[in-house]
């Protein structure tokens, strides 16, 4: 396992780097629709806010290494659905 602080600049990294593309994604594409990407960007936000949360409380009863696997597969799959998002 990583240390805490290397996967929290992981997972601010990649927030940003998703919030920028959303950004992009709706200044560049013309028949985007405000209220759609106002709430993407809330659904980043809101998934950012979550997942660093998360790091630093591990839940009872959980060991570490598998807590930290499931908390990997649970952020790459919210962002491959934010991508598909961003995508369409």
């Amino acid at each position: 396992m990583a240390s805490k602080r290397n996967l929290k600049k992981t997972v601010n990294y990649i927030c940003s780097e998703l919030f920028a593309e959303c950004v992009a994604n709706s200044l560049y594409n013309g028949k985007t629709d405000d209220a759609d990407t106002e709430a993407m960007l809330q659904s980043i936000m809101a998934m950012h806010k979550d997942f660093i949360c998360r790091i630093s409380h591990i839940e009872p009863g959980m060991s570490a290494k598998k807590y930290f696997a499931d908390f990997t597969a649970k952020f790459n799959e919210q962002i491959s659905e934010i991508i598909d998002q961003i995508a369409s």
